[in-house]
């Protein structure tokens, strides 16, 4: 029998829905699973440029399809199994033969994009290593989603763990021994194995799925199932590839050895962006946002505007730090080889507030069914960005790359966001003030402190507004609840 829940008493309590902690749960397992992969890039970094740059676009083209299957159908999956009355068996058999023939057709696709780009055999070796890695990615996708809808991301996180532990642990064991590049990139089959059987296990025993088979009726409805799903299908291609396409116009301009220039810095960048937009937003605020849409207006609201002020003031710390310690941060941990990365991350910073705000307002349109809105939104920045590709790389080719993808998304940014405040008032005026003056106090710290010469103390002095801007939202968040529960 499906859990029940006694009916709240109006006035007695605001809802608690965990999001810190079904965060923290999936962080967890994130942090463990990008500190692998991280280690893995930095020791094939240094071992050699060319191969970390052939690597970087051989995973590109393999994450274009994977970003097919994981966005482009989980969204409108979890608005189909947030639905009281769903047979969740027969969605699930649905989305996974999708997600089958979407894989066939993204491989066909990579085999003529690889030809017709004439690339190195190095560069091919790695193209076809990881194909059948990326063949596995999706397949756990449908089963992680349906025991969110349950609130477990906590078993999410731990078959992660273990997942990653495992593949991460059989790559860097053959790169030290110098195995062959299409030895290595199978790691990711090995992982998403593990991910696959755990995924299947846990919501099978969490989730009660009725007719979990491909039932006449289940197939018949799956074309009506493609035709919902091929919008966020061609959204998802077209976000993919804003997002990617520079680095094939760099790799056709100026090679491996540039593109690696361009990948140490953005792997870092992006890396927040999506530690963000896919653990916070997509797998835990985005099924919220669904059901609050549905049953409570208000609360929807007052989300999202908790959920813009934190993201804001969250990213510009953390863009600050990344800005000024960027010498130390590349050289540190890459080495002196990406000198160029140093200067380049400095542009790159800002696609992080540029990808906070993007992100949660995409959410925000998707759970009101505006995703015909956010197609053509993708579809006009991949024209843009083509545009800025094809125009600014071969003036400057490292330049142009970063430029490229900052004018893309903070254009993006602005359309969506600008529209989420017209028809829902995202933002809080008082709030993004409060942002405001911890800005514009912590750049007079940094400027008055500056010439002592020694950088610790103005970069510390800097975030100290910030520090007490989170410490007070914190404190009120705490407050509010008190008096909610006292009235």
């Amino acid at each position: 029998m499906p859990k029940t829940h006694p009916p709240a008493v109006k006035g007695t309590s605001r809802p608690s829905y965990g999001i810190l902690s079904k965060f923290v749960q999936l962080a967890g397992a994130q942090w463990i699973h990008d500190g692998l992969h991280t280690v893995f890039l930095i020791y094939l970094a240094r071992l050699s440029t060319s191969d970390y740059g052939e690597f970087t676009v051989a995973f590109g083209l393999a994450s274009i399809i994977l970003f097919l299957g994981e966005f482009g159908l989980n969204q409108p999956l979890v608005t189909a199994l947030c639905k009281k009355f769903s047979h969740k068996g027969d969605i699930l058999a649905q989305y996974t033969l999708l997600k089958s023939v979407l894989l066939v057709a993204g491989w066909l696709g990579v085999l003529v994009f690889v030809f017709w780009q004439h690339y190195t055999a190095g560069l091919k070796i790695w193209c076809w290593s990881s194909r059948p890695a990326s063949a596995w990615r999706p397949s756990p996708a449908p089963f992680f989603v349906a025991i969110r809808v349950e609130g477990r991301q906590d078993l999410e996180g731990r078959i992660k763990v273990v997942a990653g532990i495992v593949g991460y642990g059989y790559a860097i064991s053959l790169l030290a021994l110098g195995a062959k590049p299409h030895w290595i990139a199978l790691f990711k089959i090995l992982e998403n194995m593990i991910n696959l059987a755990g995924g299947i296990w846990m919501a099978l025993k969490k989730t009660e799925f009725s007719g979990l088979a491909f039932k006449r009726k289940s197939l018949a409805r799956t074309w009506a199932t493609a035709k919902h799903g091929s919008v966020f299908v061609l959204m998802a291609l077209a976000a993919i590839l804003y997002n990617k396409a520079n680095i094939y116009f760099l790799q056709n301009r100026a090679g491996p050895v540039w593109v690696a220039q361009y990948s140490v810095t953005w792997e870092l960048v992006d890396g927040i962006s999506i530690l963000v937009s896919n653990l916070l937003l997509r797998s835990v605020l985005y099924p919220l946002f669904v059901r609050l849409w549905k049953s409570n207006r208000s609360e929807f609201t007052r989300l999202a505007n908790n959920s813009v002020r934190w993201l804001v003031g969250v990213s510009l710390p953390v863009m600050f730090i990344l800005f000024i310690e960027s010498d130390r941060i590349i050289g540190l941990v890459y080495g002196s080889a990406y000198h160029d990365s140093v200067w380049m991350q400095k542009w790159l910073v800002w696609t992080i507030l540029c990808g906070f705000v993007h992100n949660l307002s995409a959410y925000l349109m998707m759970s009101q069914g505006k995703e015909r809105l956010l197609l053509v939104i993708y579809s006009c920045a991949l024209g843009l960005n083509l545009f800025l590709c094809s125009t600014l790389i071969p003036i400057h080719p490292l330049l142009g790359t970063c430029l490229a993808i900052l004018l893309t998304k903070a254009a993006v940014a602005i359309t969506t966001t600008s529209y989420c405040q017209k028809t829902m008032h995202i933002m809080d005026v008082k709030s993004l003030w409060r942002i405001a003056v911890a800005a514009v106090c912590g750049a007079v710290l940094y400027l008055a402190t500056a010439p002592l010469g020694i950088r610790e103390i103005p970069e510390i002095l800097a975030l100290l507004p910030f520090c007490y801007l989170i410490r007070t939202w914190w404190r009120e968040l705490k407050a509010q609840k008190v008096r909610v529960g006292m009235a």
